[in-house]
């Protein structure tokens, strides 16, 4: 009689995604929209030259680049989220995050999103099959609101911050996480590049999504070590 395989036990209870630069690719579209927003808002556009230097900073210094003030931010998100649902069908999620959101709702962890994108923007990116994965929601969040929106989530949930993880591209989700307890994991594939979210100190810098289902499920492969191996 054949040994059943054993299902393994998930590292974290519950994974806190973020949505634009970690599931959905949407750089693309960002860097457009947001000379959009410049020019009708009147502040600093991104030229092609600075977009990697940009990509190597936190919000708050390109914010401080491109002259945006604090105050105008709300309304500069808001026009960012309805010009996004015009576009929504120009966006597509990274390759692999149907298997990677599947496995993981197999393996019995609790899928949360925490995101300053509209609840119906990251349904339609998503598509009703991954929606139906996230357990908990915490959308529309201001720009820096990812804390209390992770202390929402984590209460929602019923769950410690110990038994969690955030997984984002940015410096900001790193910050949030260290604020709430909770462990990061940085993707290398979004907004912020790879050297500017290892200086946060991750729990890993993951490079593909078989890395991030292994992360998630404690199942990385022999010889890597512990999670912060997966580190190059």
């Amino acid at each position: 009689m054949p040994v059943p395989s054993r299902i393994p036990t998930p590292a974290y209870r519950l994974a806190i995604f973020d949505l634009d630069g970690t599931l959905a690719d949407s750089i693309g579209w960002f860097l457009g929209a947001i000379n959009l927003m410049a020019e009708h808002h009147r502040f600093r556009r991104v030229e092609a030259h600075e977009v990697d230097m940009l990509r190597g900073q936190g919000a708050r210094q390109i914010l401080a680049h491109v002259g945006l003030p604090l105050w105008k931010l709300p309304t500069v998100t808001a026009d960012m989220r309805r010009l996004m649902s015009r576009d929504i069908a120009t966006i597509r999620l990274f390759p692999g995050v149907d298997e990677a959101l599947a496995q993981l709702d197999a393996a019995g962890v609790t899928l949360a999103l925490a995101t300053s994108n509209s609840r119906a923007n990251a349904e339609r990116i998503l598509g009703p099959q991954n929606s139906a994965r996230f357990r908990h929601f915490a959308c529309g969040s201001a720009l820096f609101g990812k804390r209390s929106k992770y202390e929402k989530l984590l209460h929602q949930a019923g769950v410690r911050a110990a038994e969690a993880v955030s997984i984002g591209d940015e410096i900001r989700d790193a910050d949030a996480a260290r604020a709430c307890g909770l462990d990061f994991a940085a993707v290398a594939w979004g907004y912020t590049l790879p050297d500017a979210l290892l200086a946060t100190a991750p729990r890993a810098l993951l490079h593909d999504f078989d890395e991030l289902v292994a992360f998630l499920l404690g199942t990385a492969p022999a010889g890597y070590g512990p999670a912060t191996a997966l580190m190059p």
